[in-house]
């Protein structure tokens, strides 16, 4: 989930931006420390989007650098349990997919993609199902379920699973053909009570 997180911290503004814009110069020292930073209470800060900085510094003897309070806002993205998310197929793998979303990526596993028996041909970028002749391909737009979520914990960069295997999931030709038999199951029905 996207949000938009207010922050407090103090800034360093170094002697070489002296002559440049407060405003400026705290919001390029935010950028630098911040944007791609992983957090485990806000997830991925994508981005800093403005500050309010306090004019009035503090200098510490021996330092030529000036400290400001400043609180600021960024934008985050934090993936939350059972939350339905789109993404793009990014790379196929020998056991599923890797699925952009939002700013990192997410696993699908050939064991969550759908209920057929599923094939990898990595070389071409495809996942392919035996029965059904449905097939996943990179590039391919998805509707999936996140199901794991592990940020800031033993890893770095996060982990994220996500399923398919759920109605209303998966590519929207997917689900296209879901609605259809949907609305085909109501037609029959109504014919056979007339």
């Amino acid at each position: 989930m996207f949000s938009i997180s207010t922050l407090v911290d103090v800034v360093r503004i170094p002697p070489n931006m002296f002559n440049n814009d407060l405003q400026k110069a705290a919001i390029l020292i935010l950028k630098e420390k911040y944007e791609s930073m992983i957090n485990p209470e806000l997830g991925y800060i994508i981005m800093i989007m403005d500050t309010n900085i306090e004019s009035v510094g503090k200098m510490i003897t021996g330092d030529g650098g000036t400290y400001h309070k400043v609180e600021f806002n960024a934008l985050t993205f934090y993936p939350k349990l059972q939350e339905i998310v789109n993404g793009e197929i990014v790379d196929i793998t020998d056991f599923g997919a890797f699925v952009r979303i939002g700013p990192t990526d997410a696993l699908l596993h050939l064991s969550q993609v759908m209920d057929d028996y599923l094939r990898s041909d990595v070389k071409s970028g495809v996942i392919l199902a035996n029965q059904s002749g449905k097939t996943l391909k990179i590039g391919s737009t998805i509707r999936a379920r996140i199901t794991a979520v592990s940020i800031g914990k033993a890893t770095t960069m996060g982990k994220i699973g996500i399923t398919c295997r759920q109605p209303f999931l998966g590519t929207n030709e997917w689900i296209n053909d879901e609605l259809k038999k949907i609305e085909t199951n109501k037609n029959d029905k109504k014919i056979k009570k007339n």
